[in-house]
């Protein structure tokens, strides 16, 4: 059996082909795909400057956001029609840019019964990726002034969720207009134009000392490169972003150095076999504690992956979260 799968056959161009369905082996689904959504990941994998990584050779790549039914089962405690969340890690033997993925079942979740759209659901992986990095790495931030770079859905997550542990003030960034707009419904208090304004932002509102803490959810250079000098002394900083370069990024090691900054990097939520971050995620929009309609604004066909792309990759038409719903 024949299904559609994203391909990409070079930097900056994808494409939907034709591929054979893989069937389920031992521990293993197989899942058809109802909705997928496009990460700022997988932006920086199609167009960026990051060298094509194996993996991308899989059907369906780099799409990793997904939710869809059990078509096939190896496993007793799923059946067919069961809704899952699929969440593919590196053993995943497809993507989720594809009708059908075959995935590791320890990899999906089940999606209990509910009345929202499936669309809002699938939030839940890039949600629980936030989460995750979260809890790796925590900070104390009731009544202080943070910032996040970027309201891609991952920086709205991140404001959220610091906003509901305590912020006093919630700074965000973005190049975007439409993205800043929707970002005070996820909690944020000042939201600004990334670059100069965004620093300007920052002296203003922190008396010319910098966040008590801040997150890079975007992986731009330029942002990555502006980020250590809006901390302030002894403050902490949170690298989420998917880098869009391996080449070296410069910053100000003096002012790094001198203000005693403390800096992390998180990746790889799945290495939290528990999948503890992801159900966390799925029962804060299933019990609407958390309203994420806000961020979706397009659907694309799977026929359509280059137009998906190119909304996701230049904001066209006010594009927030581009989905594919198949």
């Amino acid at each position: 059996m024949k299904m559609r799968a994203s391909r990409v056959v070079k930097k900056h161009q994808i494409i939907c082909d034709q591929v054979d369905v893989l069937p389920p082996k031992q521990d293993e689904l197989l899942v058809r795909t109802a909705w997928a959504a496009l990460c700022g990941s997988d932006v920086h994998v199609v167009h960026g400057d990051v060298p094509l990584p194996p993996r991308i050779l899989k059907a369906g790549t780099p799409g990793h956001e997904g939710i869809g039914y059990v078509e096939e089962s190896t496993r007793p405690d799923y059946r067919k029609g069961d809704l899952v969340l699929t969440i593919p890690g590196d053993s995943a033997r497809t993507g989720t840019f594809c009708d059908y993925q075959t995935l590791l079942s320890r990899y999906t979740l089940k999606v209990p019964a509910t009345d929202l759209p499936l669309e809002q659901l699938l939030m839940a992986q890039q949600f629980g990726t936030v989460i995750y990095g979260l809890r790796q790495l925590p900070v104390d931030v009731v009544g202080k002034t943070v910032m996040v770079m970027g309201q891609g859905s991952a920086g709205l997550f991140f404001a959220w969720s610091l906003k509901r542990a305590g912020a006093a003030k919630v700074i965000a960034s973005d190049k975007s207009a439409a993205r800043l707009a929707i970002s005070p419904q996820f909690g944020v208090d000042v939201p600004v134009k990334a670059g100069a304004d965004a620093a300007q932002a920052v002296m203003d509102h922190t008396g010319g000392e910098g966040v008590d803490y801040l997150v890079e959810a975007v992986g731009n250079q330029e942002a990555l490169a502006q980020s250590i000098g809006l901390i302030r002394e002894a403050g902490h900083g949170l690298y989420f972003g998917l880098p869009d370069t391996k080449e070296f990024v410069p910053f100000n090691f003096h002012d790094f150095q001198r203000r005693r900054l403390t800096i992390n990097a998180i990746t790889h939520a799945l290495r939290d076999r528990s999948m503890t971050s992801f159900q966390r995620a799925l029962d804060l929009i299933v019990t609407k504690q958390i309203d994420v309609s806000p961020l979706i604004s397009h659907a694309f066909s799977l026929d359509q992956i280059e137009q998906a792309m190119d909304y996701a990759t230049t904001y066209k038409d006010n594009a927030r979260k581009v989905c594919l719903k198949f």
